[in-house]
């Protein structure tokens, strides 16, 4: 490796392949494992060109705070012993999280402990996703129009984390005691916008540590929020941080401009057609329900699966043999194929007693590694955050890769999976959250973009 600048935590797949994408688009030579990585897979990807950014992606968006207890210190003193400038916990951009899943507030605590870190600074808003923070309130784009996270459509009605407070400092105080503060928009833009940052991220005198939220409205206040991360780091220590891509698209002007890195688009953005495709969606989100739609006026096999089912104990296995014979036989024809779980977040199957946890994501992937075995496909899809963090798991992937950027979704690359199975090694996977997307995404994923 050459100089390692920023090592990164994503809580789910999607989001660490934003931030992946944001990093390689700027010539930051990335990798993104899905496990801790071996010396042999770190330097088999580092025979493609040194890294200066690596990533783990997790699961934590989906986990209770005894998980995250349980599990992120490990995963932290690994991404500690890489020695990075910066390490990030990257979480999603519309910053959806619940006292009792996904906590952002108990791992930045964990984070802050394990780095020893006083205070923890906190990026979210990415214009380049239409997502601002202003005076500590976060509002997010959708069809055009920009709304207050307390009031989006989407987020305010997720399913499992629901947004209901749009100030992120009061949105975390269910989560955390940890006292949250703001660097605003108007210190950002004052004359003496390092002392202001400064005074926020001192040290408190007594108790605990602290974290500091940062606005971030605007390309130009972007960059002065990446000088300031920058300028906080300190040679042989890596600096913790809480964040969205923001935090990647904040840092790599300061690095350009520093030297550190080319600067320049390394990722072609056009994506040749293939003659099929096979998608599993966990997705419970309207968008993805309308490209679930408009792919089947493409002529792609909509096959739904019994979600309660499919992830209950006593009848997943026949379940998923039901719609492994479907696949085949669609797929047999010549046609793409869809297999989801929801259609929009009003059609969640009632939940069981029996019902295992993350099994719809695990049981999605078992179906997809069939579906690329059966026809030996060399593209597919898997959308929802949460469904792609337990599916990929299931086709022996240890590492991804930037190969195209998809210029109708930032933030959703088409991805090169590295792997010790022949089948799956060199396959491109696009991974899709919930909330990315025109509605005839399927169907460009399949035809290709130019």
């Amino acid at each position: 490796m050459d100089r390692l600048l920023l090592s990164f935590y994503g809580d789910d797949l999607t989001g660490s392949t934003d931030a992946m994408e944001a990093l390689t688009l700027s010539g930051v030579r990335t990798a993104l494992f899905l496990d801790p990585a071996t010396p042999e897979q770190l330097a088999r990807l580092g025979r493609l060109g040194p890294l200066q950014a690596i990533g783990l992606a997790g699961t934590s968006r989906s986990e209770s705070p005894a998980w995250m207890d349980a599990h992120l210190p490990a995963a932290f003193d690994w991404l500690k012993t890489l020695a990075a400038d910066v390490c990030h916990y990257k979480v999603c951009s519309t910053f959806d999280s619940a006292p009792g899943v996904g906590s952002i507030g108990r791992a930045l605590e964990i984070g802050a402990r394990v780095f020893a870190q006083d205070c923890v600074p906190i990026v979210v808003g990415v214009p380049q996703l239409r997502r601002y923070t202003l005076f500590g309130n976060h509002f997010a784009a959708m069809n055009g129009i920009t709304y207050r996270l307390d009031r989006h459509p989407v987020m305010s009605r997720h399913p499992v984390t629901p947004m209901h407070e749009a100030d992120l400092r009061l949105h975390l105080a269910g989560q955390t005691d940890v006292p949250v503060d703001l660097v605003d928009w108007l210190s950002l833009n004052g004359a003496d916008v390092d002392a202001a940052t400064d005074r926020a991220l001192k040290p408190a005198e007594k108790g605990g540590p602290r974290a500091v939220l940062f606005d971030l409205p605007d390309l130009a206040t972007q960059r002065r929020v990446g000088h300031q991360l920058w300028r906080q780091t300190r040679a042989g220590r890596s600096l913790f941080t809480v964040g969205s891509s923001g935090v990647e698209y904040a840092l790599v002007p300061e690095w350009a401009a520093q030297g550190l890195i080319e600067g320049a688009a390394t990722s072609n953005s056009s994506v040749d057609a293939v003659p099929q495709i096979a998608v599993v969606s966990g997705s419970c989100s309207e968008i993805t329900a309308q490209q679930i739609r408009t792919a089947g006026e493409q002529g792609f096999a909509l096959i739904a699966v019994d979600a309660a089912l499919l992830s209950s104990h006593g009848g997943g296995d026949a379940e998923q043999l039901r719609v492994m014979a479907l696949a085949r036989d669609a797929l047999d024809q010549g046609r793409s194929v869809i297999v989801y779980s929801a259609l929009g977040p009003d059609s969640m199957a009632a939940q069981r007693a029996d019902q295992e946890p993350h099994a719809i994501g695990r049981r999605l992937g078992g179906l997809l590694r069939d579906m690329v075995e059966h026809r030996k496909l060399r593209r597919v899809v898997v959308a929802g955050g949460d469904t792609s963090s337990h599916a990929l798991r299931e086709l022996h992937v240890h590492a991804l890769t930037v190969a195209m950027a998809l210029p109708l979704t930032p933030g959703s690359p088409l991805c090169t999976a590295h792997s010790d199975v022949a089948a799956f090694d060199g396959l491109q996977v696009a991974l899709k959250g919930g909330q990315i997307g025109t509605p005839d995404y399927f169907v460009a994923i399949r035809d290709g973009i130019r």
